[in-house]
């Protein structure tokens, strides 16, 4: 019996400290939240137009008996939707017009209900008739990852939804949401597409609406890139990168825009406590061809996701807000500001 024990107490030590330890140059965060009931997973930032320093935090409480989470810019709770099913990642979209009134949504997966679910911003009241069932019909179903994306041409409001398995071509389903004529959200598939090496999962996504992108992290692959416009159709990949300088997973993906089209592209390096920086532009000549810019560490530990601002929020963030998850039941704010003067000053090299 001593011997399982001790055992036992091997293995779990084992297991918490298979991340890397927290590096000496790791930025700092300006602002640690206060802590959720279970395990923090997905942030995403809702900006109020009206009144940036109103602006919000939202982030998921992953558990069987989980939540979202609303914070303010100093990381306190202002309010809270529990009782979730496992929710796993969320995404904020403007305007989606419900009763013909432009409304600010935010959209999270429910796993243990194969559902994705709706709330309206900033209330967090629910308007998804109890959820949106999402993968009907297949036998793989367990919703994971979620990317809003608004097409510029019309501001059709559209969810990118993964899974933790499934086949290993149209792993993700696009679904178009809209007003069901009841005062709630409905969510129609219109594309069914994106490759999946089938080697662990996919959770985190993001889109680019601006030029139209969608990035999703294979696990312990890489970073794929399609169109996001599911009209273009055009469902090949455009490429896979980041599949060098990983300790395993690929995780958080964010994007911060310095124009319409130029800007830094950030993915979790969850096990080195780390993320990796990227051209959002791509390299000279070639949109697609994204070569590793810097890496960054940071002071959260093993981040499963991360979202992005370039709003100017108050004197701690005066030039945009990264957040990103951390153990500990935590979310950690940080200044872009001190995340591009680590970039700048520490340029990728493969001799470091």
């Amino acid at each position: 019996m001593v011997r399982i024990i001790i055992a036992a107490a091997v293995l779990l030590c084992a297991c918490k400290s298979r991340h890397a330890p927290i590096k000496e140059n790791a930025l700092k965060p300006a602002v640690i939240t206060q802590q959720v009931g279970a395990d923090t997973d997905d942030p995403a930032i809702w900006i109020n137009h009206r009144d940036t320093l109103k602006s919000l935090v939202l982030g998921t409480d992953k558990a069987t008996d989980g939540g979202l989470y609303a914070f303010d810019l100093e990381g306190r709770i202002v309010n809270k939707v529990t009782g979730l099913k496992r929710p796993n990642n969320v995404d904020i979209a403007y305007g989606l017009k419900i009763n013909g009134v432009p409304t600010d949504i935010a959209v999270l997966t429910e796993r243990e209900t194969n559902s994705i679910r709706i709330f309206k911003l900033p209330e967090l009241t629910p308007i998804d008739n109890g959820g949106i069932v999402v993968f009907a019909g297949e036998t793989e179903q367990s919703p994971m990852g979620v990317a809003l994306y608004t097409r510029p041409k019309d501001s059709a409001i559209f969810a990118i939804v993964g899974r933790k398995s499934g086949p290993v071509d149209q792993y993700l389903w696009q679904y178009r949401l809209s007003d069901d004529g009841k005062g709630a959200v409905q969510a129609t598939v219109v594309r069914k597409f994106g490759k999946y090496s089938g080697k662990k999962e996919i959770e985190a996504i993001a889109v680019d609406d601006q030029p139209g992108y969608i990035y999703y992290s294979d696990e312990t692959v890489g970073i794929r890139k399609y169109v996001a416009d599911p009209d273009a159709k055009a469902d090949g990949e455009l490429v896979l990168f980041g599949t060098e300088g990983f300790v395993s997973d690929h995780e958080g993906i964010s994007i911060y825009p310095v124009s319409d089209s130029t800007g830094y592209i950030l993915v979790s390096n969850q096990q080195n406590n780390t993320f990796m920086v990227y051209r959002r532009e791509g390299e000279a000549g070639n949109p697609h061809q994204h070569k590793l810019l810097s890496e960054v560490p940071v002071s959260t530990i093993e981040s499963d996701g991360s979202e992005i601002t370039a709003v100017p929020l108050g004197d701690k963030f005066p030039k945009g807000l990264f957040v990103a998850m951390s153990n500990g039941k935590v979310f950690h704010y940080y200044s872009w500001e001190a995340l591009l003067a680590f970039i700048n000053s520490h340029p990728y090299s493969q001799a470091r």
